[in-house]
């Protein structure tokens, strides 16, 4: 009925996201109006506040969190200074 194409997610598979050890996540978004389980995802990813940035290690199980509010994060790639 309708032709709805789905946008990628970003960092859905193991070879979009980054190599390194661990991530840097920054909340862009407030998680008011919105379920109280996305809420305590962005707690327990250390984020609780508007800008605020958190250094997590590079696992499946962040990824699924991430994945849950990628509405609410990004991927913050900072290059690093020499």
């Amino acid at each position: 009925m309708f032709n709805r194409s789905k946008a990628k997610m970003p960092f859905r598979t193991l070879e979009e996201r980054p190599k390194g050890q661990t991530i840097t996540l920054e909340q862009v978004a407030s998680p008011a109006r919105r379920p109280a389980s996305q809420e305590q995802i962005l707690i327990g990813l250390g984020l609780n506040k508007l800008h605020r940035r958190s250094t997590l290690q590079n696992s499946d199980a962040v990824w699924g969190m991430v994945c849950k509010v990628r509405h609410m994060v990004r991927v913050v790639n900072e290059a690093p200074t020499a």
